[in-house]
C-alpha cells in the first residue's frame, strides 16, 4: 500500500533532484531540497482536509486528482497562476512578466517579479483568507457526528443554525481587515477577499448540488432494485443503518468537488509561493521545489483516504479545519504584518498532533470500556 501510493512521489523526487543537481550544481539541488521539504511539512493540515473531501469521491476521481490534480498544482497554481497574479496586480503585459520571472535582474516600474509578486501580497491574502475562513466556519458552525472540544462546538453549532451566519461572519472579518490592515489598498483587499468568497459559494454549492441530485437518483435506483427482490433480502437491506458517505459521487458532482480541492490547494500554496522567493529567485527551482512537495501532500491525502485513517482518528478533520481557521486569519493579519512561515505550519502541526492525541486516547478508552463490558455479557449468557 505504502510504495503503491508513494511510487511516483518517490521516482519524481529522484528524478527531480537529479535535474536540479545537472541543471544548478549543488547549490540548486540544496535549494529544491529545501523547498520540497518546507512544502511537505507545513501542509498536513491540507493533506487532512483533502483527505475528508476525496474519500466521498469514486476511485477514479481519486486518479484524476492524482494525475491530472497534480498538474494543475504544480505547473498552474506555482507557475502560471503567480504570472497571473503579477500581470493583473501590476498591469504588466503577458509577455513582460515572463521576462520578468526568467531574469531576477530585470525590473519594472523598479521592481523585479518578486517584488512585484510579494506587493500583491494583500490581494492574494484576502482571497486565500476568505476562502479557507468559510471553510472553517461552514465546519466548526454546522452539526457534526463526533465534537472534539465539546464547549466550544456545542454552542457554536446551536448559533451555527442561523442561515448564512458564515457569510456574515466573514464578510464582517474581510470588513475589519480592510479597514485595519490594508494600507492604502483597502479596495484591493475587499475585491479579493469577496472573490474569494464568491469561489468558495459558488465551487461548493454547485457541487453540494449535484452531489444531493446524484444520492437522489441512487435511492431511485435502490429502491427500483430492492422491488425486484425477494421480501427476505428486500428485509436484510432495509435493516442496515443508512450512510451518506457510503454514496460515492461521481459525474457533476465530483468535477465540481475536484475544482473545490484545486482551489483549497491553491489558497494553502499562496502563501508559500511567495515566501519561496526569500530561498530562490528562480522561478523554476521554486516550481520543482514546491511541486515536489505537492506531490507527496496529494500522495499522503490518497493515502490516509485508503487506510481508513480519518474514520479510525476521528479528531484528525476537527484538527485539520481549526489549523485552516487559524490559517484564514493568519492570512488576513499578513495583509500588513510578515508573519515567517514557520509559525503557521507550526500552528497547523500542533493542531492535527493534538486532534491525532485525543483521538488516540479516545480509541483506547472505548476499547477498554469494551473489554470491561465483554465479561459481563458473556456470562449473562451463560447463566
Amino acid at each position: 500500500m505504502l510504495l503503491r501510493t508513494f511510487g511516483w512521489s518517490f521516482g519524481i523526487t529522484v528524478l527531480g533532484l537529479a535535474a536540479a543537481a545537472y541543471f544548478w550544481g549543488a547549490d540548486g539541488f540544496g535549494v529544491v531540497l529545501i523547498l520540497s521539504i518546507l512544502e511537505i511539512s507545513l501542509s498536513f493540515d491540507n493533506a487532512v482536509i483533502n483527505a475528508t473531501i476525496l474519500k466521498r469521491m469514486t476511485p477514479f476521481w481519486q486518479r484524476i486528482f492524482l494525475t491530472v490534480g497534480v498538474l494543475i498544482a504544480v505547473f498552474g497554481m506555482r507557475l502560471v497562476f503567480p504570472l497571473l497574479v503579477v500581470a493583473l496586480t501590476a498591469h504588466i503585459g503577458p509577455q513582460t512578466v515572463i521576462q520578468l520571472a526568467l531574469d531576477s535582474t530585470k525590473t519594472y516600474g523598479g521592481m523585479n517579479y518578486a517584488q512585484h509578486l510579494d506587493a500583491a501580497h494583500p490581494a492574494i491574502a484576502a482571497f486565500g483568507g476568505m476562502f479557507l475562513l468559510m471553510i472553517f466556519l461552514d465546519f466548526i458552525l454546522g452539526e457534526k457526528e463526533v465534537r472534539w472540544l465539546n464547549w466550544i462546538e456545542a454552542p457554536l453549532e446551536k448559533v451555527g443554525k442561523l442561515d448564512q451566519l458564515s457569510v456574515v461572519v466573514s464578510l464582517i472579518v474581510l470588513m475589519l481587515s480592510a479597514r485595519f490592515f490594508a494600507q492604502g489598498g483597502a479596495e484591493t483587499v475587499l475585491l479579493a477577499g469577496v472573490a474569494g468568497l464568491t469561489t468558495y459559494l459558488a465551487v461548493s454549492g454547485l457541487s453540494n448540488l449535484f452531489e444531493d441530485a446524484g444520492e437522489e437518483d441512487a435511492g431511485e435506483d435502490g429502491e427500483d432494485a430492492a422491488s425486484a427482490e425477494d421480501p427476505d433480502t428486500a428485509a436484510a437491506r432495509s435493516a442496515a443503518p443508512a450512510r451518506k458517505s457510503a454514496v460515492l459521487v461521481a459525474g457533476k458532482a465530483a468535477f465540481f468537488l475536484f475544482l473545490y480541492l484545486e482551489v483549497l490547494d491553491a489558497s494553502f500554496s499562496f502563501d508559500g509561493v511567495v515566501g519561496a522567493f526569500a530561498i530562490s529567485q528562480d522561478i523554476f527551482q521554486i516550481t520543482l521545489g514546491l511541486g515536489i512537495g505537492a506531490l507527496y501532500i496529494r500522495s499522503l491525502t490518497v493515502y490516509l483516504v485508503r487506510q481508513g485513517t480519518l474514520d479510525d482518528y476521528v479528531y484528525l478533520e476537527h484538527g485539520a479545519h481549526y489549523a485552516i481557521g487559524a490559517l484564514a486569519l493568519i492570512l488576513m493579519v499578513s495583509i500588513r504584518y510578515t508573519i515567517p512561515e514557520i509559525v503557521t505550519g507550526l500552528i497547523g502541526v500542533a493542531f492535527i498532533g493534538l486532534a491525532l492525541f485525543s483521538s488516540m486516547l479516545r480509541n483506547r478508552r472505548l476499547a477498554a470500556e469494551e473489554a470491561e463490558q465483554t465479561p459481563v455479557s458473556s456470562g449473562s449468557a451463560v447463566s
